[in-house]
């Protein structure tokens, strides 16, 4: 009986980290699709890019302070020159939003 219940929990564990994994990578590829051609590839706009639009590198001490849920809601609703970003599930845009949350 122990050994099915050990089995049962190193499945689920299993899975949950493939969940973790998945929406990650889920993250990472909406990002390059959506984000990247004005956040730059690791977070970090050009110089012009961050001066034409006022955007800030995730290494920004304002930025590194938003939550997942403020970067989701800027993703959803558009912030200052940046538009809602079109045709992203709820799901999509937790996902692009923890990414962005690992961008050093």
């Amino acid at each position: 009986m122990h050994k099915i219940i050990r089995s049962q929990i190193a499945l689920a564990a299993t899975l949950s980290l493939a969940g973790v994994l998945s929406f990650a990578q889920d993250g990472a590829a909406i990002y390059k699709a959506k984000c990247a051609m004005c956040h730059g590839p690791s977070g970090t706009p050009s110089a012009g890019m961050a001066k034409a639009m006022g955007i800030k590198a995730v290494s920004d001490p304002e930025m590194k302070a938003l939550t997942v849920d403020q970067i989701a809601a800027t993703v959803k609703n558009g912030k200052a020159k940046m538009k809602p970003v079109a045709g992203l599930s709820d799901g999509d845009v937790k996902s692009v939003a923890a990414y962005f949350k690992t961008l050093k």
